[in-house]
């Protein structure tokens, strides 16, 4: 099986989260595919307008996968994964973050700190004495 298509069987989970297909209007696009592309271009980083030629048109595949941003559905889809694998065992929810992982934003570096107002621990405790 190909690393991009989506099986069957999950399919099977997570089709029914996305919107039904609208009787009128546009010939519909296959969700599975959108959902194969979207796991692409997600897995790859590339642009979307780099996306090959078999996923079809790649401002139609964006347009979906934000219209569905917007509605939720890929919230959905993920607590639906999550909870699959959670009783599956499958997965482990712990977390270990500190200072050497987490780290300011470039930007936010070398802003001043302000000091000397009344919320300054060092105030609060020598207008205490």
């Amino acid at each position: 099986m190909s690393r991009d298509v989506v099986s069957d069987d999950a399919w099977a989970v997570i089709g029914p989260l996305f919107p039904r297909v609208k009787s009128t209007g546009r010939p519909p696009v296959d969700r599975c595919m959108v959902v194969e592309a979207t796991a692409w271009r997600f897995r790859t980083g590339a642009p979307w307008r780099d996306m090959p030629e078999r996923f079809g048109n790649w401002n139609t595949i964006y347009e979906n996968f934000n219209r569905w941003s917007e509605q939720g559905v890929w919230a959905r889809v993920l607590e639906m994964v999550q909870s699959y694998a959670q009783q599956a065992g499958d997965v482990d929810w712990v977390a270990s973050i500190d200072s050497t992982i987490v780290r300011v934003h470039q930007h936010g570096a070398t802003l001043p700190r302000v000091t000397g107002g009344i919320t300054e621990l060092q105030e609060i405790r020598s207008g205490a004495a």
